[in-house]
């Protein structure tokens, strides 16, 4: 359903390329920003055969009868719906997030087969693994996918992975820092970092975090750094690449148009 390799992107970011990135081979379009599914009714008429996915639908942000009643309208084997906490520090709330997502999923009358948790850490993982379809982690090294992996058993795993082509690592670097910068301000993906032993001084964008986040380099490179998630066992790589070249890296990964 998902094909080894998507994209994934603010879903007005998108919205101009859809037709294209269907027909350079990419299995899914991720439509980050907490889209709505108006965005992802644009989507769907705006291509043929690729997946939809949203990464992800905020539960602090719409309540779940009313995403289930837009799933049930929309009607289609093309959708997956993602949902997820957020960032606390964004999101206003008054519950725990774990708390809030379980008491989410008891109302979003949705079919486990066709959703996904944006799941980082073990007991969301877990959640994801007794729920749902799977998880769609965000912003993780290859080592948290190779660990997701077990938690998940057979269950999907669709890693986000942010890249940077350019074979300049001190510019890709760079460009990848400015973009992340609110990430480093973010408890969720801080502790998340630390658990794979990056430091206090890391996690506020060092070189070593970045070149464990995010792929960089020649299309050729980039590729490999993608496969290594798979090999380390995700199902789907989205790919959220922050300066383009979607044709380039569609080449280097050998899909076929």
């Amino acid at each position: 359903m998902l094909g080894t390799f998507g994209v994934w992107g603010h879903h007005q970011a998108l919205a101009a390329q859809f037709g294209e990135l269907e027909a350079l081979g990419f299995g899914t379009l991720w439509l980050g920003g907490s889209p709505g599914l108006d965005a992802v009714e644009q989507a769907l008429a705006g291509t043929e055969s690729i997946t939809i996915a949203t990464g992800i639908v905020n539960v602090w942000q719409t309540e779940p009868e009313e995403v289930a009643a837009e799933f049930r309208r929309l009607d289609s084997d093309r959708f997956l719906l993602g949902v997820g906490v957020g960032h606390r520090q964004l999101d206003q709330a008054y519950e725990k997030p774990y708390d809030k997502l379980v008491g989410y999923l008891g109302r979003l009358d949705v079919p486990a087969d066709r959703l996904v948790l944006a799941a980082l850490g073990p007991k969301v993982l877990k959640l994801a693994a007794d729920r749902t379809a799977g998880a769609h982690p965000y912003l993780v090294p290859v080592e948290h996918t190779a660990e997701a992996r077990e938690a998940l058993g057979d269950k999907l795993l669709a890693p986000e992975v942010t890249v940077v082509v350019d074979a300049d690592p001190e510019a890709a670097r760079a460009v990848a820092r400015e973009k992340l910068a609110i990430y480093f301000t973010l408890t969720n993906y801080v502790n998340n970092w630390k658990r794979y032993g990056f430091s206090d001084e890391d996690v506020q964008g060092s070189d070593r975090l970045i070149d464990a986040l995010v792929a960089h380099g020649t299309p050729d490179q980039v590729a490999e750094k993608l496969q290594a998630h798979v090999a380390a066992g995700a199902d789907h790589v989205a790919v959220q690449s922050l300066n383009g070249h979607y044709a380039e890296l569609a080449s280097a990964l050998g899909l076929k148009r």
